[in-house]
């Protein structure tokens, strides 16, 4: 631990502050969002559908508005964007816990995606841009805020919602109101690279867009990336499903569950630095990421080698093979993540050119985004197919190929170069030209 705040401490006081906003945000997000859905069917009386259409909202608003946070940021400048999405988050759980109308509740989840759109590619692009040449090395740093964030965050809210949940929701209002005074106060303004920047206002949106739909390395591999984010959200899906089904919904199966996120979160804040600098050491970007995916898809082995031993009827045999495979394959899909992340944020801006930077890592989110949705409709459906022919090894099996394919897309981006290629880059004229057309 030490270590790892010597290393923050090297960084500018900019980049100090994006990372404890991360931290900040995740903690006010989990603090909050495990619990809604409860809140909503329970204190509310609202009906499954709707439970879901209101979680629906959230994430659709989030995802489907990535692009054009990105690209506003770029326009406008990081600063503005992360002041704005944390204003509008704090204003969006604040009336999560204060309204009961379903249009009220709608509007308010619809916020708080939209405040995830604005904030985040311009948190990413501000980090990438002050970090400079520490990119790597500074977003396994921002991992460790992150996933720090993701584990405080449920057990603060956990003991909140103990009193109200209307408290969690004003609590974590707070603290996104907090966040947004000391980044209006202590956050630098910053945009992308001055001379670029200049050149990139005089383009219209459509054309700034139309360009990256044609970095055809850019999209390739935010297609090879979207394996490693279904992989990984296994853990909130997959993995506490099968806990459950062998272990029960009772305190133990609620335990083991517990302990599937506090490993993810505990290996990745121990270990995070460590893994990077041997990677960087050791290996090509592109490497590393290939091998990212092959720990993730790996990650699933423990679950399907277990499918071949007999399920105990009950007592610690039973426990055992609830808790530990899973957990092994928290960890392994924690220690894929530790692998790929820094090396993955660092390459979307070497594939953009060090240009329109947070629109690249909008579009990369949107891509993936998408990509977890259908991969975890896949994903229920096999658990469910499964069952239903009696072949528990269905899944598993389809996982690991998943994390398999993904790593030989990357491999072959990089024997190709195409993960080390920059997109062509248009004359002044050409700028003028495709501005006055559009």
């Amino acid at each position: 631990m030490k270590s790892t705040l010597t290393q923050v401490r090297s960084y500018p006081s900019s980049v100090r502050l994006l990372m404890v906003n991360q931290f900040t945000i995740n903690l006010g997000f989990y603090m909050l969002m495990p619990y809604l859905a409860a809140h909503l069917s329970g204190t509310l009386g609202l009906a499954g559908w709707l439970v879901g259409l209101v979680l629906g909202v959230r994430n659709f608003s989030q995802q489907g508005m990535f692009l054009v946070g990105g690209a506003l940021a770029d326009r406008f400048g990081y600063k503005p964007l992360i002041v704005s999405g944390c204003v509008l988050r704090t204003a969006g759980f604040a009336t999560l816990g204060l309204v009961n109308s379903l249009p009220a509740l709608l509007a308010a989840s619809a916020a708080t995606g939209l405040a995830g759109a604005l904030f985040n590619p311009a948190v990413r692009a501000y980090l990438a841009t002050d970090a400079g040449e520490r990119r790597v090395e500074a977003f396994a740093l921002f991992n460790i805020f992150y996933q720090a964030g993701i584990l405080l965050g449920p057990l603060a809210g956990m003991v909140l919602t103990g009193v109200d949940f209307r408290v969690t929701c004003l609590v974590a209002a707070g603290i996104f109101a907090l966040l947004s005074i000391v980044q209006i106060r202590a956050l630098p303004a910053r945009r992308g690279t001055a001379p670029r920047q200049q050149a990139d206002e005089q383009e219209s949106l459509r054309t700034q867009w139309r360009g990256i739909l044609a970095n055809r390395p850019f999209l390739s591999f935010s297609a090879a990336m979207i394996g490693s984010y279904v992989l990984t959200f296994q853990v909130y899906l997959a993995l506490p499903l099968e806990v459950r089904r062998l272990g029960g919904d009772g305190t133990f199966g609620t335990a083991a569950v517990a302990a599937l996120f506090a490993a993810s979160g505990l290996s990745t804040i121990a270990l995070q630095t460590k893994v990077t600098t041997w990677c960087k050491a050791r290996m090509e970007p592109g490497r590393a990421l290939g091998w990212g995916l092959i720990t993730m898809g790996a990650a699933f082995l423990p679950l399907l080698l277990v499918t071949a031993v007999p399920v105990p009827c009950s007592g610690p045999g039973l426990w055992l093979l609830a808790a530990v495979p899973p957990s092994l394959s928290a960890l392994l899909l924690a220690l894929g993540t530790m692998i790929a992340y820094p090396f993955e944020m660092d390459t979307i801006v070497r594939l953009s050119g060090n240009r329109l930077v947070a629109t690249h890592y909008g579009l990369y989110n949107t891509i993936c985004g998408i990509g977890i949705t259908l991969g975890n409709l896949l994903t229920g459906a096999a658990l469910d197919a499964a069952r239903a022919a009696g072949v528990p090894a269905l899944p598993w099996a389809a996982l690991l190929t998943l994390g398999l394919a993904c790593a030989a897309a990357l491999y072959r981006l990089h024997r190709t170069g195409l993960l080390d290629s920059a997109p062509a880059r248009p004359s002044s004229g050409q700028r003028a030209a495709e501005a006055t057309t559009t």
